[in-house]
């Protein structure tokens, strides 16, 4: 997928304004664009960024074909001046983001762009594809991996999935999250995200017999027979036949089973009747997978009816966050530059949470000096400083008289560079680095955040600056509009 040029992947109108912006005199004033989303998918208490290695990959080979310019001629709307520039097109602006697998909350910045008008309006397509999709996968794995209570989770959703792109790249985010496997081929070879799976129902009915079936994949696969056991009827001849097999093929050459899968009906009675069957024929060590259209709440409910099962192969409700499918990440500017001085800008509307907050910014997450744990993040203005040293006021900005004085607290700044001037100055990481960069940033909230159903509010504040800033456009505006004229 590295190879592939995405610089097409863009909606219509970020070549209608770029145009504009080179006929109208504008293309080269410098803008500020913030990446934020306004809500965390299945109400939890807080999403995974994911997709920055994507990103970057993108921008280091943004250019403009001859093909893709003769078809943009081809629409008659775009200038000669235009279509010209085109043909040395190149990011050249700066970007700053949280790494992957961060834990981020709604309104603020999770990826900040700095860059020409052109250049910053046209990624805003790529971008927000990108971020929008793998944190909706990473953040839906994660309440997953969660619910399933320390045992393993593999991804098994590729042929659910929206497109092969989607099945890929999901199942790396389902990885960092905290997924073991996949079962997508594609995402091993180019990630290596562990693939794993043994045979579908098709293997079974193949044979003359179950006891065929599972006999010959045994012998094939001695070091990995995991065989799956409904495809007729688990308990009266899945488990029976597996346990048969087991001790005709496996135990002669000195091997031991790796496990029995189980794919529909009741989980929980079955897990519980397989379990006392693999026992009692000396097998206690075969684990039990479960697979079945699951997701974290049957998860949940599996565990708590003291299911005894092993491990989980999650598919389509996971690949494509079915009960909250939308991560509704916005790309919106926040400033310009005039001479060199940084002019904040505001998006107002009637829905008040469609307000954008001003100005270059800062992003920091404060903690808990003894314990490490997350306090609160706060939003400031790019040139203020947070004194660790000193006691600090927060207070939550949609209620300004909820305050809170925090002191013996340490600050991590989120975003941090990733190009300056064009240039990637970021380093990627391994991607299990950045899974366990994830853990970490798991490991950091409040149980009270991650809980599923209402979770604690974790707070993202506005410095007083800031607030203040925010404030004082708004008014502005308002009296401007009020000495209109009706």
């Amino acid at each position: 997928m590295d190879k592939v040029n995405y610089t097409m992947m863009c909606d219509f109108y970020e070549l209608t304004m770029a145009n504009g912006y080179l006929e109208s005199g504008n293309s080269d004033m410098i803008t500020y664009f913030d990446v934020f989303f306004r809500t965390i998918p299945d109400q939890g208490g807080f999403a995974i960024a994911c997709g920055l290695e994507h990103i970057v990959n993108y921008i280091k080979k943004l250019c403009f074909t001859e093909s893709d310019i003769a078809y943009l001629k081809s629409k008659n709307i775009f200038s000669d001046k235009y279509l010209d520039y085109l043909h040395n097109f190149k990011f050249t602006g700066d970007i700053y983001a949280v790494p992957e697998g961060t834990v981020v909350f709604p309104y603020e910045p999770i990826m900040i762009i700095r860059a020409k008008a052109t250049e910053a309006q046209f990624i805003e397509t790529f971008v927000l594809a990108t971020i929008n999709h793998q944190s909706l996968i990473a953040t839906k794995a994660q309440r997953i991996v969660r619910a399933a209570e320390g045992r393993t989770v593999s991804e098994f959703g590729s042929r659910r999935a929206h497109g092969a792109e989607s099945a890929t790249l999901g199942a790396r985010a389902a990885y960092i999250a905290g997924c073991v496997g996949t079962a997508c081929t594609l995402t091993d070879k180019l990630y290596g995200v562990p693939a794993v799976g043994t045979m579908a129902h098709s293997w079974v009915q193949m044979f003359e017999s179950e006891y065929e079936a599972f006999k010959k994949y045994c012998e094939i696969y001695p070091d990995n027979a995991l065989l799956l056991v409904d495809t007729y009827d688990t308990l009266k001849s899945g488990i029976p036949n597996a346990i048969k097999a087991f001790n005709e093929v496996l135990l002669p050459m000195g091997k031991r089973p790796k496990g029995v899968r189980l794919d529909s009906g009741d989980l929980a009675y079955q897990s519980k009747k397989a379990r006392s069957m693999l026992d009692e024929a000396g097998f206690p060590d075969c684990l039990i997978f479960a697979s079945s259209s699951l997701d974290e709440y049957l998860i949940r409910d599996l565990l708590y009816q003291e299911a005894k099962i092993d491990a989980f192969g999650v598919g389509e409700r996971l690949i494509t966050s079915k009960s909250s499918p939308i991560f509704d990440g916005v790309y919106k500017l926040t400033a310009v530059e005039e001479n060199g001085k940084i002019i904040p800008k505001i998006k107002i509307s009637e829905n008040v949470e469609k307000i954008t907050t001003p100005h270059f910014k800062k992003v920091y997450r404060l903690y808990d000096k003894e314990n490490r744990k997350a306090i609160a993040d706060l939003i400031t203005v790019y040139d203020e400083y947070v004194d660790e040293t000193k006691e600090y006021e927060l207070f939550d900005p949609n209620a300004i008289w909820k305050r809170k004085t925090i002191y013996n607290f340490i600050k991590k700044e989120l975003l941090i560079p990733i190009f300056i001037k064009g240039k990637q100055v970021y380093q990627l990481p391994l991607l299990k680095d950045i899974r366990n960069y994830c853990q970490q940033e798991i490991d950091s909230l409040w149980e009270e955040v991650t809980r599923f159903e209402n979770p604690h509010r974790y707070y993202v504040d506005l410095s007083q600056k800031l607030w203040d800033l925010k404030h004082q456009m708004l008014e502005e505006n308002k009296i401007r509009n009020n000495n209109k004229k009706p």
